[in-house]
């Protein structure tokens, strides 16, 4: 990029988006392959193989990046690097108890997450969109978490408590992630979620996949749905701020779907559909500005918004 352009250029911002979207596409098409390996693996056993087998691949392509990263990015990163390992464990755990598809649209409630963790870890002022997003989202939630019942699931409840973590890591990321650190920044991170992996796999001893189907799932996510995307995703929301890049993203319980519904015969409920579409509009309301007209001051722009203290 030449020295006169701006930091985030047009074109720089368009790939971000771009890249944010194939991003989303490949977590969504994790959510059914999941449910596949989880039969053969137990949550920990699986994220361990799949983020050591990242973590090493990423460190032998990249160790010049993170040898290059200041001690306070290496901290950062590490303490990202758990928040999403953390997040990974609870919204596996959630999986093995909850179809795909609704587990996809529970954890795409970080995009309604993310705007108010931002304000409470920021200080900035909760707008109207934000709390009406907020209703709609527990609304849809209701569909998807009650299944005719008053007393929600435990599996959605985990995977709501996941998504939470999440909304907290994309906050995190974008406000201390750097373009020229992005690349560093991700290794860090995969290799943290590694270690989350590792504690809670290694007491009971790992087990890894039994067959060719199940360990090409697994480097696929390793690869593809993990380091790829944790590069790309770390690399965009440096040119993008938190609530821009998780509306991109929101796409993710979409794309779930899709796999799920498309390529291993999982069953469109009603429930989903209703559930899955309210929580959708509550994307969209949180994290779309109208183009023209009055603004609510209250609705804090997320770019306006400061960087978290070191």
């Amino acid at each position: 990029m030449p020295d006169d352009l701006p930091v985030t250029s047009s074109r720089t911002s368009l790939l971000a988006l771009v890249g944010l979207l194939a991003v989303a596409v490949t977590w969504g098409s994790s959510f059914p392959l999941t449910k596949v390996v989880l039969q053969q693996l137990s949550t920990p056993d699986f994220l361990a193989v799949r983020f050591v087998l990242a973590t090493v691949v990423m460190l032998a392509i990249f160790h010049r990046a993170v040898r290059a990263l200041p001690r306070t990015a290496l901290l950062r990163g590490g303490a990202l690097g758990l928040l999403y390992g953390s997040a990974q464990l609870l919204q596996t755990a959630g999986l093995e108890r909850t179809p795909a598809s609704v587990s996809g649209f529970i954890t795409g409630l970080y995009v309604v997450l993310t705007p108010i963790c931002a304000a409470v870890l920021l200080r900035a002022p909760i707008g109207r969109r934000v709390w009406i997003g907020a209703v709609l989202a527990a609304v849809g939630l209701g569909f998807l978490a009650l299944n005719g019942s008053l007393t929600p699931g435990v599996g959605e409840m985990v995977t709501l408590a996941s998504a939470l973590l999440y909304a907290l890591h994309i906050v995190g990321l974008s406000a201390w992630t750097r373009p020229e650190q992005a690349l560093g920044l991700a290794v860090v991170q995969i290799a943290g979620t590694a270690v989350v992996s590792l504690a809670f796999a290694v007491p009971d001893g790992i087990e890894l996949p039994h067959t060719p189907g199940v360990w090409l799932a697994v480097i696929y996510m390793a690869l593809v749905s993990g380091a790829i995307a944790m590069i790309v995703q770390s690399w965009a929301q440096a040119h993008l701020a938190a609530s821009r890049a998780a509306i991109i993203m929101s796409t993710e319980p979409l794309w779930a779907t899709v796999f799920s519904v498309t390529f291993f015969d999982e069953p469109l409920t009603i429930r989903i559909v209703i559930g899955g579409a309210t929580i959708l509009a509550a994307m969209l309301v949180v994290e779309l500005r109208p183009r023209a007209g009055p603004v609510d001051p209250n609705d804090p722009r997320p770019e306006d918004l400061p960087k978290l203290a070191a």
